[in-house]
């Protein structure tokens, strides 16, 4: 009788725990969505603007609610402040919002939310202040240069022509330098629009020369030119920085023509990987976006290549750079780089459709874009400041962008993804792959228009 009794409490027992097991595993989800704000604020008048988030996942049971919440009062804005409610997707996904009826002059202080059965979430503030006139920002775009064949030829205004012309820089005295790509030539237009050539013989090589005319590229990109009128290039396809002095002569200035990443020594021993943009800072130290490297690389005054930010692996990471512990955030294919009167290194990270920043202090934070908001910034190709601290953005996929001082977004000309020739203003106008990009002291843009083989001009319209 014993056994029989043992027999069953044991099994019981055992039954007991495998139904205890099996409770412990059987958990409910009861999480709240996760959500970011859209970290910019597109098209601010004196009445409206424009914001929303991205919704990483919806939680533990359907979203019932999502939007923005927003108040000039409260700082950190909840649903019982004035919202707005858009269309439910129940997944991860991106959503906008038109904030309508603000008042002109007003600070508002605005962040995603959105709700599920078990709560609320927010994302992070963002702040922005209404204009005090009802207005709208757009860029009226013409043709400066360039008849459109893909060719060369100097000449006047648009009877010259280039052949996908890739960087587009500018020096005080309102002459502009193009990277004439698939011609393998640095061109100058005048400020009077006279075009001419500075170096290259046209040949796809990689030859110095004292002599700007005999001298080779190979698919030259991003540029840049300093206070003395000497230019430096993105020799992209021979992975090395050039120089080009101001009578003409050309040298290598970094890289030792080896698609790799190694340090050092600027001459001979440092080398790239498909060198994209390049920027001067005030003390002549020369800043590069490595492209195929996923870097930023800084070529010092005195000759010594280092690496500020970014691994060989491409990726997305926002962080603080720590040398001593191999820190140092991560890119994708970085095209364009910019820097401030204050120092921070402003990025076109192309693949990961962001505008990355980078501190003196190696800070290193996304101010506008990124995987989630990939249809802000689209395609950046490359970018530049103005004294004001403004950015301008060209958007390959067909738009130039302004990106204020105060994180306000305006697209001024082009449409997403529509792709063509046409003058006009705003949307109505039409590019085709626009990348290197420079501003003058009056605020006119000049875009180097890829496949259109022009050289465009933006002039910025506030109307009301």
């Amino acid at each position: 009788m014993k056994k029989p009794l043992l027999s069953l409490i044991l099994f019981i027992s055992f039954a007991a725990f495998l139904s205890s097991g099996c409770k412990k595993k059987s958990t409910t989800d009861t999480s709240a969505p996760t959500l970011t704000t859209q970290d910019v604020i597109l098209d601010v008048t004196a009445t409206s603007a424009q914001s929303g988030g991205t919704i990483s996942s919806i939680g533990g049971a359907a979203l019932s609610a999502n939007g923005v919440c927003y108040s000039s009062t409260n700082h950190t804005p909840t649903i019982a402040d004035t919202k707005t409610s858009e269309a439910l997707i129940y997944t991860s996904y991106s959503f906008t919002s038109n904030l309508t009826g603000l008042t002109p002059g007003t600070t508002y202080y605005v962040r995603a939310y959105a709700t599920n059965l078990y709560g609320t979430a927010y994302g992070a503030v963002v702040s922005f202040t209404t204009s005090t006139t009802i207005s709208a920002v757009s860029g009226t775009v013409t043709t400066f240069a360039g008849d459109g064949t893909g060719g060369y030829l100097d000449g006047n205004g648009t009877g010259a022509e280039f052949s996908n012309p890739q960087g587009l820089a500018m020096d005080a005295a309102g002459n502009i330098y193009i990277s004439d790509s698939f011609n393998n030539r640095i061109r100058k237009i005048a400020a009077d629009g006279t075009v001419t050539t500075i170096a290259g013989n046209g040949t796809a090589g990689y030859v110095d020369s004292a002599d700007g005319a005999s001298a080779e590229f190979y698919a030259p990109a991003g540029l840049t030119v300093d206070g003395q009128g000497n230019i430096y290039v993105a020799d992209y396809g021979n992975n090395v920085i050039r120089k080009i002095t101001a009578d003409g002569a050309v040298s290598t200035y970094a890289g030792n023509g080896t698609a790799a990443y190694v340090d050092g020594a600027a001459i001979n021993v440092a080398a790239f990987s498909g060198p994209s943009g390049v920027a001067l800072d005030g003390q002549g130290n020369l800043y590069v976006a490595d492209r195929n490297n996923n870097m930023i690389r800084k070529i010092t005054a005195a000759g010594v290549v280092s690496r500020v930010a970014g691994i060989t692996t491409a990726g997305y990471v926002n962080t603080t750079v720590d040398v001593s512990n191999s820190v140092y955030g991560a890119f994708k294919k970085p095209v364009g780089v910019v820097l401030d009167a204050q120092g921070n290194i402003y990025v076109a990270d192309g693949g990961n459709s962001a505008i990355r920043q980078i501190t003196p202090a190696g800070v290193i934070t996304t101010i506008a874009g990124g995987p989630g908001q990939s249809a802000l910034i689209g395609d950046a190709a490359a970018l530049c400041i103005d004294g004001a601290g403004n950015l301008f953005i060209s958007d390959a996929a067909g738009r130039i962008i302004e990106l204020t001082a105060a994180r306000t977004l305006y697209y001024l000309a082009g449409a997403s993804a529509v792709f063509g020739y046409a003058d006009g203003s705003g949307t109505d106008a039409k590019f085709n792959a626009p990348r290197g990009i420079a501003v003058n002291t009056a605020g006119d843009i000049y875009v180097a228009d890829q496949n259109n083989n022009r050289i465009r001009k933006v002039v910025i319209v506030v109307s009301d």
